[in-house]
Formats: C-alpha cells, sequence, structure tokens
C-alpha cells in the first residue's frame, strides 16, 4: 500500500491522504458495480463473442442467446448477466484484449477511474 502526503508547510499537518492499494481488484465485483457503463460501451459483435465461446466463457447456446438481443445495449448486458466467476471475468478481461477493446479492459481494472481520497 502506497501513501501519498499533500502537506501544508505551514502546520506540517496533512490535508490529503491518497491510498492506492497494491491489492488485486476484485474484478467480479468491479464488473458489477459498472455493468450500466459497460453496456454502453462494450462492443460484442465483433470478436468479443467469438473469444469468449473460444476461452470458454460462455457456452455455444449462450452465444445464440446473446446474439439474438436486439440491440448491441441488451447483449451486452445478457453476456455479462453470464459472468458469474472470477475465473471467467478474468478470460473476459483477456477476451477484451484480444479483442482491441483494451481501453475498457483498463477501465475496469480501475475500477472506473475512481481514486480513494481520505481528508483530514
Amino acid at each position: 500500500m502506497t501513501f501519498i502526503y499533500e502537506l501544508n508547510l505551514y502546520s506540517l499537518i496533512p490535508l490529503e491522504i491518497v491510498i492506492f492499494s497494491d491489492d488485486v481488484p476484485n474484478i467480479l465485483e468491479n464488473i458489477v458495480r459498472l455493468k450500466s457503463a459497460l453496456t454502453n460501451i462494450v462492443e460484442p459483435d465483433f470478436g468479443l463473442l467469438d473469444e469468449l465461446m473460444r476461452l470458454e466463457v460462455l457456452t455455444r447456446p449462450e452465444v445464440a442467446d446473446v446474439r439474438s438481443e436486439r440491440t448491441v445495449y441488451r447483449r451486452n448486458a445478457a453476456f455479462l448477466d453470464l459472468l458469474t466467476s472470477s475465473d471467467q471475468c478474468d478470460k473476459f478481461l483477456k477476451a477484451l484484449e484480444r479483442t482491441g477493446q483494451r481501453h475498457i479492459m483498463n477501465f475496469i481494472r480501475q475500477n472506473g477511474g475512481r481514486k480513494t481520497v481520505i481528508l483530514l
């Protein structure tokens, strides 16, 4: 764990402590928390679903069900609902990277870009 202090030079009292945790984030929790945003930004139709099937995250019938959804938003929601384990989520991140969606992988890993700030 890393601490960064911003000090008031006159009183030497920390004004802000930013905590960067070295712990691996729980990807499943991040995906659940960010589902609304992910539904809008993931591109499932150009290789992602095939890659998820190749990595054994989704079965052929599950992919067919996801593809039957009418809009990209519903397709995203449908396959995100099928991610229920950490192993599946790790493979989902790998599939994002392999299909040119590394920015979304980073978004998930960084919990939507949030940081913890404790004001004293």
